[in-house]
């Protein structure tokens, strides 16, 4: 069996990061979905981890650098998609973002909205399930891309190369 280098890993982690941004993209401009703060939020994270991952490629000596940013990066988005899909399920228990004293979280995608609102701005409530593929919405789809993310972020952090 061929082992795969920690830049390989790092190639493939960048590639499906990015395709995975670019992929909801899409089907937000298909389906015509309106974005919400943590929507948006995974976005930025779909970012990172793809950033991180080229970093990975570009300074594979510093593997459990990447890969520790990596953890926490996929981590933190699957705290956010685990956040939307808990407020699509029981929307009457959440309390919606955007109303009231603005979170850090909103805060920080409502700047990037102002700095690049084609990929940021919010124009949706995060209770709305609007996209259904296979019973799933598009944030329990993030957040099973998430968890597949960190789980391979996870193997490359304690793996020996």
């Amino acid at each position: 069996m061929t082992r795969l280098s920690a830049r390989s890993v790092f190639a493939l982690l960048a590639i499906v990061s990015a395709g995975l941004l670019g992929g909801g993209l899409v089907i937000g401009e298909i389906a015509r979905l309106q974005p919400c703060h943590l929507c948006n939020f995974q976005r930025l994270i779909y970012m990172l981890l793809a950033f991180f991952s080229v970093c990975g490629v570009v300074w594979p000596g510093a593997r459990r650098f990447w890969a520790t940013l990596l953890v926490l990066t996929a981590a933190g988005g699957l705290a956010a998609a685990i956040q939307q899909s808990w407020m699509q399920y029981a929307p009457q228990e959440a309390i919606e973002c955007g109303f009231g004293d603005p979170t850090l979280l909103e805060q920080v995608v409502n700047w990037l909205g102002t700095q690049w609102p084609a990929m940021f701005m919010v124009t949706g409530f995060c209770t709305d399930k609007d996209w259904v593929f296979l019973g799933l919405s598009l944030a329990n789809w993030s957040g099973i891309c998430f968890l597949a993310l960190l789980g391979v972020a996870l193997w490359q952090l304690i793996r020996r190369i």
